[in-house]
């Protein structure tokens, strides 16, 4: 029975919510639907995935502040299931099929909602499977109220595009792997079920992982097929761009038939790029506009002025430009590395005249490197304090077998988990041993780049980081997001074919 005194004490009660946490509860809901569209590249329709609401915007862009409230309708005649890159959700709600929960049958829903620690650049994309291939992403744009409100802001996803399956584009660059599990090598087709949805090859070990922390050592790299001291530079030996790809794409189309982007003479452009490619690193170039790198992965740096910066699969920059106060046009390109091949998008204010512009560059571009990396400083660094855990990281492998690994373990269902513990200081320490770059991301964190080839400073904070062959870097985070996380190439080959771990605690 309610009586009249627990009628007043409940009134109180209510009263004593915070305001902030009323508002969340009436936060209209935002639907997200998995679809099926047609897309015209090259003069040719080719059938690929979007993420839409239903008024058609793809992708989602919020006010810092309100609480991340989405329905994601599954309108595929398969399951899929997608991950927030870049954001801190609880481990349930990441995205990651088998490791955050079970993916979104067909014709099915799920539904997230959890506050926002921060704003920034980010982007949604499936990690079911090779979903992402077929450009099932999107941008996922977290504003700052108040910032940069004099800034026309421009958004860019960068794609690459196939007109093969990437079940056949899979198929080809693992078919050496059979021949050499046949002859007795390490990697070995047990057709295990991954959390991305994917069958993968399971490579046996004899260890746990073990920490620095407990004086264990991470197993060392057998067949890596380089050779060098730590700190060593491999880009004059390094394999670049594992797909020959029929095109590249900034905003959906090519360089062919670039969007052209309405903009006032000696505007000022937030440009958010975002490189939702799936294998593919590109050099970014402003042409004649300088500009002014403001933020990575969506956490602010210490500006840094240049005309081209370089962008990893998975990375977003933050670039801020001021406009020519003629009226001309601003073509933006983004050139694949190692190649000459490009795609752009045409910033234009009225009456400016719009040149054709070659899909090719007139040079190769030469393949990403840490130089960049090693100026960038935070903003807003990690709180100082030592590391209480230390994990030595090998990314191994190779590309003639096409098993890619960490440690020498192709990860597998029963691999695992690095265990950490909640509140501690980790360090990772990660060395490519391989002939091929790899851009790393860790899930529910941001890391801080804390130390390169043996010089540590306070770096860029972050969730992706490219490593080029025989290159060597130190990441720290915070384990304050319990719950069991990947960590992962973002080449989705690459973690398709076993470079993949995972960190759990409570």
């Amino acid at each position: 029975m309610i009586t009249r005194r627990r009628l007043i004490q409940s009134a109180a009660a209510l009263a004593a919510v915070r305001p902030e946490f009323l508002r969340a509860q009436e936060v209209e809901r935002t639907i997200l639907k998995l679809q099926r569209r047609t897309l015209e590249v090259n003069g040719k329709a080719a059938s690929v995935y979007a993420i839409r609401q239903p008024n058609g915007q793809e992708g989602l862009s919020m006010e810092f502040g309100a609480p991340f409230n989405v329905r994601v309708v599954n309108e595929l005649n398969e399951p899929s299931l997608i991950h927030w890159h870049g954001l801190t959700p609880p481990s349930q709600q990441d995205g990651v099929p088998g490791l955050s929960g079970p993916a979104i049958p067909a014709g099915a829903t799920a539904d997230y909602n959890f506050p926002q620690t921060f704003g920034g650049t980010y982007w949604m994309h499936s990690h079911y499977g090779l979903q992402e291939q077929q450009l099932l992403t999107a941008p996922l744009i977290i504003r700052y109220p108040k910032k940069y409100r004099e800034f026309q802001e421009v958004v860019v996803m960068l794609s690459d595009f196939s007109f093969t399956s990437p079940q056949e584009i899979y198929a080809s660059l693992t078919k050496n792997r059979n021949q050499k599990a046949a002859g007795g090598d390490a990697g070995k087709d047990m057709n295990m079920e991954m959390p991305m949805g994917h069958d993968h090859m399971m490579m046996d070990h004899d260890e746990a992982h073990e920490s620095i922390k407990d004086q264990g050592h991470a197993m060392s790299m057998e067949h890596s097929g380089m050779d060098m001291g730590e700190g060593g530079d491999a880009h004059s030996m390094a394999d670049l761009n594992d797909v020959a790809y029929d095109a590249f794409l900034a905003n959906n189309r090519t360089l062919a038939d670039p969007e052209v982007i309405a903009v006032e003479k000696g505007g000022r452009i937030l440009m958010r790029l975002i490189n939702g490619a799936t294998m593919s690193n590109f050099h970014v170039n402003l042409g004649e506009s300088e500009g002014v790198l403001v933020a990575v992965d969506g956490q602010e740096i210490l500006p840094v002025r240049s005309r081209s910066f370089p962008i990893a699969t998975g990375q977003r920059l933050d670039i801020l430009l001021d406009l020519p106060a003629q009226t001309v046009a601003s073509p933006i390109f983004f050139q694949l590395e190692g190649d000459r091949k490009r795609t752009g998008v045409v910033l234009a204010p009225p009456g400016a005249t719009i040149e054709r512009y070659p899909e090719t560059a007139s040079g190769i571009a030469p393949a990403l490197t840490m130089e960049l990396e090693g100026r960038l400083q935070a903003a807003w660094p990690l709180a100082s304090r030592s590391a209480d855990r230390r994990y030595k990281l090998d990314l191994t492998g190779d590309m003639a077998s096409y098993i890619w690994s960490i440690n020498n373990i192709v990860w597998n269902e029963s691999t695992p988990p690095f265990s950490i513990a909640r509140g501690e200081r980790v360090e990772l320490e990660l060395t490519n041993k391989t002939m091929m770059a790899h851009p790393m991301h860790l899930h529910g964190h941001r890391f801080q780049v804390v130390e390169i080839d043996g010089r540590r400073f306070s770096g860029a904070v972050r969730d992706t980081i490219h490593i080029p062959p025989g290159k060597r870097a130190v990441v720290a985070f915070d384990a304050d997001n319990p719950g069991h996380w990947a960590f992962h190439c973002h080449l989705a080959y690459h973690m398709h074919a076993g470079m993949f771990a995972t960190f759990r605690y409570s």
